[in-house]
């Protein structure tokens, strides 16, 4: 299990609380959620049974969930950007 990592992201006068938390190898799963002002706007989970079933060493495998949870908020800024989860 990886842990999960949380980015604060300043967008046209609000500030919004982005986490994106692994739930274990079992579920093969992040579950992705944004906040405003402690409110939950959005959640969604994301799967990834296909890095799981690369059958990497652990070190990769972790690595590989960093980048996949560091490419969704990547997409959750960009999706706050264009006004499409205010």
């Amino acid at each position: 299990m990886v842990p999960g990592v949380n980015r604060v992201f300043a967008h046209d006068g609000r500030e919004y609380h982005l986490q994106v938390e692994d739930l274990g190898s079992e579920q093969a799963a992040l579950e992705a959620r944004v906040f405003d002002q402690g409110t939950l706007l959005w959640r969604r989970r994301v799967g990834y049974a296909e890095i799981l079933a690369q059958k990497l060493a652990r070190a990769e495998q972790e690595d590989a969930l960093r980048a996949l949870m560091e490419k969704t908020l990547q997409t959750l800024q960009a999706a706050i950007a264009k006004g499409k989860l205010a």
